[in-house]
């Protein structure tokens, strides 16, 4: 099979050719590529406890580890559209999965927190090529009435990423190392490279604005500034000078990227598509999802392990439920946005996903796995319903000529809810834990390791033969891990109330005829 041949400026607002059977085979090959960017987000989450005991890593690491992907993500994603959009789109595809591959290559050697964070912001850009792209290729494949549908198959496979990413961590730890969870990736990224080679045309928008290096670099430096004071605030104090500085320094950052853009005619953030009140709304609520589910994702693996006691693969199966759930509401998604509209789909899902967190956030020290079980069902099938249904409506309502900036900047705006909402909920996880930690009896050392992690808790407690130390670690943990909880699902209902009044009724992901 050739190679597809590319598609010069004067096609870019040109239909696909329906009769072309390869565009669906080409989509499953984009959404393989979603696939693995997606559970990357969430698949060091379940291996963070192993981590903390090879790598000596404290909490606040083991959130970096995190979040340096999740930051560097969006930092780069507004330039990354602009690539693609300018320099083809399937160029800047291709590079980003084999950039990823390389990096994870490198994340399977780290032998230190370091060098491990390193590789997972080096993932973060790669993950910066690819997810928009993944977005933006669609015009260029299907005909407008065939949008809707390959855009809410893509938006699942996004959506389903996040829960898939704990049960494949866990059972690559179940039988081989911690690297295991970085090797997958070169193999999956390696297919995806000759997937999009072979099967997906060339597209591009020549008109498209050039980078601007200046607004890359205050959106880089913004959104890290703001993650870093976000998540030093609690070990410090939020007067600390040092996080003062680093929070007021982002605000400067970020606010001079949104001037330097209102005054640009062609600007890197075009702020004028958050105009149609489909896509602001949409974004919006897609945005909010991700900062209260990445909250969740961030407990529930060191729930299951060190409080319950499962291993990484039982941490993975019990995320289980929160996957069938979103694949159910996968398969109804479309039916329900035809029958009430995507407004009603996604207030209701947010109020799914609300319900689900402040049910879970009742449970106690002396919980099994019942209770989770139950609001995981709801929580994925809250997810499904809003996530799936708040991304199509958004990408549907963009120009072909804006498919990559558009795309990059809805992606670039969830990424900053879910890196704000890892480091806000961790923040909150590690202060509540310490100041409901009972460490008397402890040498001050003793108690300051104790107080970092309940894994350290429990590591300190076998080795000093005190197992009320370990009890409290794990009332500490659920205690905190409640809170995060609260928070997240009254931010979820308070969500749902802000987008059923104000998202427009209009703008469900429909026919063609339905965009604006």
């Amino acid at each position: 099979m050739s190679t597809a041949p590319p598609v010069s400026a004067a096609t870019e607002h040109a239909p696909a050719p329906t009769a072309d059977p390869r565009r669906w085979l080409a989509l499953v090959a984009v959404a393989l590529s979603a696939l693995v960017i997606g559970f990357d987000m969430t698949i060091m989450n379940v291996a963070l406890p192993t981590l903390a005991g090879d790598l000596h890593a404290d909490t606040g690491q083991q959130q970096w580890i995190v979040d340096a992907y999740t930051v560097v993500f969006a930092a780069a994603m507004l330039p990354a559209g602009l690539f693609g959009d300018r320099f083809g789109r399937r160029l800047t595809l291709t590079v980003g999965l084999a950039l990823f591959g390389l990096a994870s290559a490198i994340g399977m050697l780290a032998d230190s927190p370091a060098t491990l964070v390193a590789a997972r912001a080096a993932m973060g850009l790669a993950g910066a090529l690819v997810m928009p792209m993944a977005l933006a290729v669609i015009p260029g494949l299907f005909p407008a009435a065939e949008q809707r549908r390959a855009t809410a198959i893509l938006a699942a496979a996004l959506a389903a990423g996040a829960p898939l990413g704990p049960l494949i961590g866990g059972f690559l730890l179940q039988h081989f190392w911690w690297g295991s969870v970085f090797a997958v990736n070169v193999p999956l990224t390696a297919l995806g490279v000759v997937a999009c080679l072979l099967l997906l045309p060339e597209s591009r928008n020549p008109a498209a604005p050039a980078i601007d290096p200046l607004g890359t670099l205050l959106a880089a430096g913004g959104l890290s500034a703001l993650t870093y004071g976000i998540i030093e605030g609690a070990d410090r104090g939020w007067h600390d000078p040092t996080v003062l500085a680093t929070l007021i320094g982002s605000v400067l950052a970020l606010t001079a990227l949104v001037l330097r853009s209102r005054r640009q005619k062609d600007p890197m953030l075009d702020l004028g598509l958050l105009a149609d009140p489909a896509f602001r709304w949409s974004a919006l609520a897609a945005t909010l999802i991700s900062l209260v589910m990445f909250g969740a994702f961030f407990v529930l693996p060191l729930y299951f392990q060190s409080v319950l006691g499962t291993d990484a693969l039982g941490s993975g199966l019990r995320i289980t439920p929160m996957m069938l759930g979103l694949l159910v509401a996968a398969k109804l998604t479309d039916r329900l946005v035809d029958r009430v509209g995507a407004r009603t789909v996604v207030t209701t899902g947010l109020a799914m996903i609300g319900a689900a967190l402040l049910f879970g956030s009742r449970t106690g020290a002396s919980d099994g796995y019942g209770r989770a079980a139950v609001w995981l069902v709801v929580l994925g099938f809250g997810m499904g319903l809003s996530l799936i249904t708040a991304q199509a409506t958004a990408l549907v309502t963009l120009p072909p000529a804006k498919a990559g900036v558009g795309a990059g900047l809805l992606q670039t705006l969830r990424q900053v809810g879910g890196a704000i909402g890892i480091a806000a909920f961790g923040s909150l996880l590690a202060g509540s834990y310490r100041g409901a930690l009972d460490t008397a009896g402890l040498a001050a050392d003793a108690a300051h390791r104790a107080g970092t992690s309940v894994v350290a808790a429990d590591a300190l407690a076998r080795t000093y033969g005190r197992p009320a130390l370990s009890t409290s670690a794990h009332a500490a943990y659920v205690h905190g891990m409640g809170l995060v909880l609260l928070v997240a699902g009254v931010l979820a209902v308070l969500s749902a109330l802000l987008v059923a009044a104000r998202m427009p009724a209009t703008g469900a992901p429909g026919a063609a005829g339905d965009r604006r």
